[in-house]
């Protein structure tokens, strides 16, 4: 099994239909897709993310990182949420996106998480986050 991530990607069209539509609707129709990753054993974690207005960019092109507020000028490069998916190959991380519930228009990206196995086990930095993982029972 590998895990992977469904990054959801709107346009400012996508986003003002989600934002029209009514959110006891939206609950209904997320939560009903939920449900089918939770039943099928694969869902690992599922996040919406705030309005980006209400957000920051730090941008680290200049020699000091430069903080700026919401909104932005390219809303296609945000994205609006995401799935961690563990399934057994990248075809079948590819079927679960084609299902997300999103609008016309709208865009996911699918990308694997490489797990803590594959980075050398004798690294410094590799034993301390093992270990914090397996305290966390994350491991």
């Amino acid at each position: 099994m590998a895990k992977y991530m469904l990054i959801m990607r709107g346009t400012d069209e996508t986003n003002a239909k989600m934002m029209a539509t009514p959110f006891e609707e939206m609950l209904a129709t997320v939560g009903s897709f939920n449900e089918e990753l939770i039943r099928a054993g694969v869902l690992i974690a599922a996040e919406g993310l705030e309005d980006p207005a209400q957000g920051v960019v730090v941008d680290y092109s200049g020699e000091t990182p430069v903080v700026t507020d919401g909104p932005y000028g390219e809303t296609k490069e945000l994205f609006g949420g995401f799935y961690l998916i563990d399934v057994a190959t990248k075809e079948e991380a590819v079927e679960w996106a084609k299902r997300i519930p999103v609008f016309p228009g709208a865009r996911t990206e699918v990308r694997r998480v490489p797990g803590i196995d594959e980075f050398p086990q004798d690294n410094e930095w590799v034993i301390r986050e093992r270990a914090w993982r397996e305290r966390t029972g994350q491991l």
